[in-house]
């Protein structure tokens, strides 16, 4: 049995396409958020690659420092010095007047240098007592005191990065 409906049917409407819209809209915004990710992570591969630059600029600089340390104790125990040492015994400055700046120091040197270390004895300058030597005591070697300052490149083809590090170091 066939009724008759009492309901006309609704007439199709002509399509506007609002669901394209929609969707090229929704990929425009993935596209921007894709976009905007690949820069972030353009930006820290750059910071690592920084940090990695300055990390071992560092490590090779302090490096440098303590191979000078055993090679400075090694010229007050009058014993040989250790290999690839940068120091000699007549390199150590023991002005105490010189008015040396490490900072200064620093930035004298060309960026592509080789490592480079400035050697000053400090136990002979000023002080409680001032010198001993012009007070007539005795040259204690036992306890002789450094400045050191080194100088030092991440690479030393391609430097990227240098570091200065300048400590007292005393036997």
């Amino acid at each position: 049995m066939n009724r008759p409906s009492h309901f006309p049917r609704p007439i199709p409407r002509s399509q506007r396409g609002a669901v394209l819209y929609v969707a090229l809209i929704m990929l425009l915004l993935l596209a921007l958020i894709g976009v905007a990710g690949m820069q972030v992570a353009g930006m820290q591969e750059k910071m690592a690659s920084n940090y990695r630059a300055s990390s071992r600029s560092f490590q090779a600089t302090e490096g440098v420092l303590r191979n000078t340390e055993r090679a400075a104790e090694a010229i007050t125990d009058r014993t040989a010095l250790p290999d690839g040492s940068l120091i000699s015994a007549t390199s150590i400055s023991i002005n105490c007047e010189d008015g040396f700046d490490p900072v200064a120091w620093a930035r004298q040197k060309p960026v592509p240098a080789l490592p480079a270390v400035n050697v000053r004895r400090i136990d002979k300058c000023g002080g409680p007592g001032g010198n001993p030597l012009d007070e007539g005591q005795p040259n204690d070697d036992d306890s002789a005191s450094f400045q050191i300052t080194a100088y030092s490149t991440d690479n030393t083809a391609n430097p990227s990065s240098w570091t200065v590090i300048d400590t007292i170091f005393k036997l």
